[in-house]
């Protein structure tokens, strides 16, 4: 049996301190009662400036920002990094999935520990052109996620291609951070535009983002070969994920943070961990105020998956397994074929994309099919009451359509005990994080599988 190294447990339980300790401590509230009224209070004071820029309203302008906010929404990702795994980069897909997750995780929980409110609409004017954005809108407002996640990934790109350039010089470098200098500034000034952010805000995600790029740049190399060749990487990243589902604060109303945070954790573990048929479903059934509603589908697929098992063989485990370690020496290694070689060409390229595409959007939609029709069915045998607010139109205010306040406010060790004060339980969590992570399961397992038959 395999060891488990000591810095994975002391990491654990450092985690699990904090969110006993913190909920002791009522942490959360307390920093919000620090915090909150300076942000309002820069958020009021900073509205001329709003509307100072509003005042240069145009049709040309809404379009541009609302494109450019578009960059780091959740379809951009969603294309965009299965691009850079099947593109041959798959060193950084693999970085810039996991950034994307760190910075999604960070920054919502300032979100909503601070819980500061956007600019007030009216008098400032609001452009949700997308539906996302319209979700976005219903977050708080510090730190800006947009100029958060900008700074991060392209500054993480930026490294990333003067690491590889061989003829790398000062013009060079020069050019790339005014590129990314000029996108930040494009992103944040967009922000306010749009109505989404006030000036602090901006500066907020500008300082966040530079940390964590700092501290990402730092500790890449060693996330990386722990993830391809590290000792335990399933069990450990999937206790990470469970834990850290855990440690998310609660807002002083709720918001579609912790829902956005399911997905990028659900989509990190699968691309991070071995996906196996017992250990991923035991996993993917956490969510942080709605464990229990999840418990059901670990059951139900259990038994489905021994019944292929014996029926199917060694069928289950070849396809039932993935993971960047699993496929590593298969699919992710650093020799693979890259794009604009003679081994990948572009016209193979656009073969892949026609052909991953649509296979990864399937896949995304037959999780959550699967999870909208097991999820319901085995909570409601097992007794558990649930609702659904988005996914299961049948089950919206069905059991316990609104929670009381006292509820909305609970604290970390009251999750950890089973929820006891919980009337009923939210299954969309669960049924995004299985979402998620069925859509990194074939980006990283499937798809290449594919390729390789097809000689792509």
């Amino acid at each position: 049996m395999e060891s488990i190294p000591m810095w994975q447990g002391v990491s654990i339980c450092v985690i699990v301190s904090w969110i006993v300790i913190s909920s002791t401590l009522n942490v959360t509230q307390k920093l919000r009662s620090f915090t909150q009224p300076w942000v309002s209070r820069h958020v009021r004071t900073g509205t001329p400036l709003i509307l100072q820029i509003q005042k240069f309203q145009h049709g040309f302008l809404d379009a541009l920002f609302s494109g450019l906010s578009c960059v780091v929404s959740v379809p951009f990702y969603t294309a965009f990094l299965p691009l850079l795994f099947w593109s041959g980069h798959v060193r950084l897909a693999r970085q810039m999935t996991l950034l994307m997750a760190f910075c999604d995780y960070l920054g919502n929980c300032i979100k909503d520990s601070v819980s500061a409110p956007r600019p007030s609409c009216p008098p400032v004017r609001r452009v949700t052109a997308t539906k996302d954005e319209k979700e976005n809108a219903m977050e708080y407002g510090l730190p800006s996620s947009h100029t958060l996640n900008t700074v991060c990934l392209s500054g993480y790109l930026l490294h990333y291609v003067l690491s590889y350039a061989h003829d790398r010089d000062a013009v060079m470098i020069l050019a790339g951070v005014g590129m990314v200098c000029l996108l930040v500034a494009l992103i944040g000034t967009g922000r306010i535009y749009l109505g989404m952010h006030s000036l602090v805000d901006i500066i907020g995600g500008l300082a966040i983002g530079l940390v964590i790029l700092a501290f990402w740049l730092t500790m890449h190399e060693y996330v990386d070969n722990f993830i391809v060749s590290g000792q335990n990487v399933t069990p450990f990243w999937a206790a990470l994920s469970l834990v850290l589902l855990f440690a998310y604060p609660t807002p002083e109303f709720p918001t579609p943070s912790y829902e956005f945070h399911t997905a990028f954790n659900g989509v990190a573990l699968g691309i991070a961990c071995y996906v196996s048929h017992s250990f991923t479903l035991h996993m993917e059934s956490s969510n942080s105020s709605n464990l229990i509603a999840c418990l059901p589908i670990i059951l139900s697929v259990v038994k489905l998956s021994q019944a292929c098992w014996a029926g199917w063989g060694g069928i289950w485990q070849d396809m039932g397994v993935s993971g960047i370690q699993q496929t590593y020496h298969q699919f992710h290694h650093e020799d693979v074929s890259r794009i604009f070689t003679p081994q990948l060409s572009i016209p193979a390229f656009i073969g892949r994309m026609l052909i991953g595409i649509p296979t990864i959007l399937l896949v995304k939609f037959c999780s959550k099919a699967l999870a909208k029709w097991i999820l319901p069915v085995v909570s409601n045998t097992l007794g558990i009451p649930i609702r659904s607010t988005i996914y299961v139109p049948s089950l919206k205010g069905s059991v316990s359509g609104k929670k009381s306040d006292e509820s909305k406010q609970l604290g970390y060790i009251q999750k950890l005990l089973f929820f006891s004060h919980q009337d009923s339980f939210d299954v969309d969590t669960g049924i995004r994080f299985l979402q998620y992570a069925g859509l990194a399961w074939s980006v990283v397992d499937l798809v290449p599988s594919m390729f390789s038959q097809l000689s792509l």
